[in-house]
């Protein structure tokens, strides 16, 4: 995979929790998609649908198989998708609840990608939902810079 992820003590995903997620929500557990959750159990960082592909052993699925696989775990919040402002999807398992995220520091020359656990107390996203009206409101925050290696 191109990008490397400077956090690498995340929690590890069990395959068997995934499986029985999309089987409690009436899904098959396919061939593709068992192989495409393997695959995003041992990464630790956000992926490209191009990554996966290549990291997927050949004649397993097709790419149409991983855009569709990728937007069905979406949908059930298995994945979260990251845009780090490339025009690239990516994406992440979820682990854990859906409510337990991290936020990202992307380099703008080598696209390294290090893992922040820090995020804003929850009393700021309260406030802005009692001001706004809004309900169930969530974030995404990802900062973008120049990594040390990269400087001049």
């Amino acid at each position: 995979m191109s990008q490397k992820c400077q956090h690498e003590h995340r929690e590890p995903v069990q395959l068997c929790n995934l499986t029985e997620q999309l089987r409690a929500k009436s899904r098959k557990i396919t061939g593709p998609r068992q192989a495409i959750l393997e695959v995003m159990s041992q990464e630790s960082h956000p992926v490209t649908t191009k990554e996966i592909m290549a990291a997927l052993p050949t004649g397993v699925c097709d790419r149409v198989t991983i855009y569709r696989a990728m937007h069905l775990l979406e949908t059930m919040e298995l994945v979260r998708r990251f845009d780090f402002g490339d025009g690239t999807a990516r994406f992440e398992l979820v682990r854990g609840n859906t409510e337990d995220h991290h936020h990202h520091l992307i380099c703008r020359t080598c696209s390294v990608v290090i893992e922040l656990e820090e995020c804003f107390p929850s009393d700021l996203e309260k406030r802005i939902a009692r001001d706004s009206g809004f309900q169930r409101l969530s974030h995404k925050l990802e900062f973008f810079g120049i990594c040390p290696k990269c400087q001049p």
